[in-house]
């Protein structure tokens, strides 16, 4: 299962957000640094309206979404890339995780203790991106310093490789993060080979107020703080950003899903902010979901994008790989519109797929195989 690290600067709410995430109450969340130390993991649900309504398509007796795994990591201070305060434990950490969700915060308040005194998200950001930059910068100067002997001897290999890291750490020294570098597909090879942290994909989850949270989700410009970290992650970063109150997510927790409904609607908010934040982290590791649905159960099974028929099964079991024949799809628009399979069928909506066929999000499915 894939992972995604929560991180950012100590009291951003972190541990609030990741226990809103995981609907539970893991993490200590206290107003004082580092009151994570050790790395929280839970799995979270993908929220996917589309199962319930083949459900009853299907008459389906249960439901199984799909889920990625999320890790509370200890806060960052200035200087972790040096070993100051918990950074080596944070970047041993992070080299572990897929993708990054950073949490910034985007509220003032005089109850919860800034490790700089004052409230400044864009200074926030940098400050992690920096030390993420800075210890990238470490381990590319090491690997170059490696491989120099081997690019001046004439091994092609090793002169493709220098370059690259040549580029990569002119890149890096701007202040710029690896997955931003501007390469070709064999460059992006080397680049991804050398498991930087900065290269890894990040969404950016805005902190607010909670009685900021309806105007500051529906018109997010309008919020200072936020429209400022949206323009900085995207000219510096290439990334997304979602708003989120991990204060009221976190409330939401105990809450059966109607009456957190009614209490969203209450605040003027149509959709969770950590619904968002979920599906954007299932988006930044390029992951997409395929279904099944039947009388037993329907499920959402995930995949990365581009992944052809017989692996897709593959990911039910291996032997639907194995002995692939070929796949029976309908699309999710189409099946609904039609309001059955049979009828899907009558219509031509109903297809045949071999095993060049690459797998579309949403695509309902029935393997047909021999082992």
């Amino acid at each position: 299962m894939l992972r995604a690290g929560i991180v950012g600067l100590p009291n951003v709410g972190k541990s609030t957000l990741f226990n809103a995430v995981t609907r539970t109450r893991k993490a200590e969340a206290a107003n004082y640094p580092f009151c994570t130390i050790e790395p929280n993991i839970g799995v979270v649900v993908v929220p996917d309206e589309r199962l319930a309504v083949l459900s009853k398509i299907s008459g389906s007796q249960k439901l199984v979404p799909a889920a990625v795994e999320f890790v509370d990591i200890a806060g960052l201070v200035k200087g972790a890339s040096k070993g100051e305060g918990l950074g080596n434990q944070f970047l041993s950490t992070i080299r572990e995780v897929d993708a990054i969700v950073h949490v910034v915060r985007c509220f003032e308040s005089a109850d919860i203790h800034h490790v700089d005194g004052d409230v400044d998200p864009v200074r926030d950001i940098d400050v992690i991106n920096t030390e993420l930059i800075l210890a990238d910068m470490e381990s590319v100067s090491k690997r170059k310093a490696k491989v120099e002997r081997d690019a001046k001897r004439g091994i092609k290999e090793a002169q493709v490789e220098f370059a690259v890291l040549e580029r990569l750490l002119a890149h890096l020294d701007e202040g710029r993060p690896a997955i931003t570098l501007d390469c070709n597909d064999d460059e992006a090879k080397w680049v991804k080979g050398f498991f930087l942290l900065s290269g890894k994909p990040v969404i950016y989850a805005c902190n607010v107020a909670e009685a900021e949270l309806a105007a500051a989700s529906n018109n997010p410009d309008a919020h200072p703080m936020v429209s400022r970290v949206r323009q900085h992650v995207a000219t510096m970063h290439s990334a997304a950003a979602v708003v989120i109150s991990a204060a009221i997510e976190n409330e939401l927790v105990d809450l059966p899903e109607e009456d957190a409904t009614a209490y969203l609607a209450d605040l003027g908010v149509t959709d969770s902010g950590v619904s968002r934040l979920i599906k954007g982290v299932y988006a930044l590791l390029g992951l997409q979901t395929y279904l099944t649905t039947g009388e037993k159960e329907t499920r959402a099974w995930t995949i990365t994008k581009g992944t052809k028929a017989p692996q897709a099964a593959g990911v039910i079991h291996g032997d639907f790989e194995r002995g692939f024949i070929a796949a029976q799809i309908v699309g999710y628009e189409d099946l609904v519109a039609c309001g059955s399979e049979a009828k899907a069928r009558d219509v031509g909506k109903l297809r045949i797929e071999g095993k060049e066929y690459v797998m579309r999000d949403g695509d309902v499915v029935e393997w047909r195989f021999n082992v």
